[in-house]
């Protein structure tokens, strides 16, 4: 069943957001090689505990971490680690912060020291989808234009869409109806409605979109071993345009 919200539940989402938002700000200024994705989830767990909040995904369904930190060609829901990172990868941190009952989602892709021409277009290309498929979350619309704004955009830079994982219907819990595909065709799909609150989060590969999972049963890969990389926000569907819970400000 889908879920409205209530002007409270919003109110207490975007003091989420904004306080992830923050985080993601902070965490763009410290990521560089040597770092280990370790320190990372370290870094936001005592981020969020300072500013009385938790990381909500800590113990969802046995996960041991703040944080999934992906790297290079893994897709989604990496484990932090101790391995450094090296100049030239890139790492997707993905957190949900649950601030006083309040939810926000977001992902984001870091670059590691200098990248290489195709990795920066590829983060580029991914950043640019999932504001393509925010333009297309108007009440009124349907599930499938989201996904088909990201779909078409991204094929066309010459990357593939992740279809194994998708976004979703966010807080009071993490995950919730409805699922938001990355691709797919226009006017399908459920009708978005005013007060729904949902995550959008493209995952972008350099070369084929499917994927294989690791033996712990959480990392996701491209099956290829090429790049991978992920935007996200949470989003209210209002009347209007969109309402982006996570977005950073500008520097």
């Amino acid at each position: 069943m889908i879920q409205r919200k209530s002007k409270r539940e919003i109110e207490l989402m975007t003091a989420a957001g904004e306080l992830l938002a923050n985080i993601h700000q902070a965490l763009a200024d410290i990521i560089k090689p040597g770092m280990t994705t370790t320190e990372i989830d370290q870094f936001v767990e005592n981020y969020l505990k300072k500013h009385g909040a938790r990381p909500e995904q800590k113990g969802y369904n046995g996960y041991k971490f703040a944080t999934c930190a992906s790297i290079n060609d893994e897709i989604c829901h990496g484990f932090p680690r101790k391995e450094p990172l090296n100049n030239g990868d890139i790492v997707t941190v993905d957190m949900v912060v649950n601030l006083n009952g309040g939810l926000a989602d977001s992902a984001w892709t870091y670059q590691v020291g200098e990248v290489d021409d195709k990795t920066s277009k590829l983060l580029d290309v991914t950043k640019a989808s999932l504001y393509r498929g925010i333009e297309q979350a108007k009440a009124g619309n349907r599930i499938g234009d989201i996904g088909h704004a990201i779909q078409q955009y991204a094929e066309s830079e010459g990357f593939s869409v992740v279809r194994d994982f998708t976004g979703h219907g966010i807080g009071p819990t993490i995950h919730e109806q409805p699922h938001i595909p990355h691709y797919g065709q226009p006017g399908k799909g459920a009708r978005l409605k005013e007060g729904m609150a949902i995550t959008i989060e493209p995952m972008i590969n350099e070369g084929t979109w499917h994927s294989k999972m690791d033996d712990n049963n959480w990392t996701a890969r491209t099956v290829d071993g090429k790049k991978s990389a992920q935007f996200e926000h949470t989003i209210i569907i209002t009347k209007d345009k969109p309402l982006i819970l996570t977005e950073q400000k500008e520097s």
